[in-house]
């Protein structure tokens, strides 16, 4: 019964995640980022250790993204069309790597190991 009724949602779903991801797409080429910097390294461990992992002219090229989408917003503007026709949001530069950090997460934990990265949070 489940596999009949995910036949019948899949293709609604995947309507409804294309149109979602275009115009998130749309949002951050309006501002210059790309999807995968969301990705916040505060909140996911896994997600700090892949960016200690990228070469460091991509974290420069990232930071520059993140400051010029931010000073973009509280000045309530957009990218000049000339550089909105250039952006590229769905261009991934994170997930192979974070899917590496995953996958040694994964192992060390079958295997009992500690997490060589953790981070205490205090509340």
């Amino acid at each position: 019964m489940t596999s009949l009724l995910v036949q019948f949602t899949r293709p609604l779903y995947e309507s409804l995640a294309r149109t979602y991801r275009a115009a998130a797409g749309k949002k951050l080429a309006h501002y210059g980022l790309r999807f995968d910097d969301l990705q916040d390294p505060l909140k996911d461990e896994d997600v700090a250790e892949a960016l200690r992992r990228l070469p460091p002219d991509v974290i420069v090229a990232r930071n520059c993204r993140l400051r010029r989408a931010l000073d973009l917003s509280l000045k309530h503007e957009g990218l000049p069309a000339d550089l909105l026709a250039k952006q590229t949001p769905e261009l991934s530069y994170l997930q192979e790597v974070l899917a590496e950090v995953r996958a040694e997460r994964r192992e060390r934990a079958q295997l009992g190991a500690p997490a060589p990265y953790t981070r205490i949070y205090y509340d």
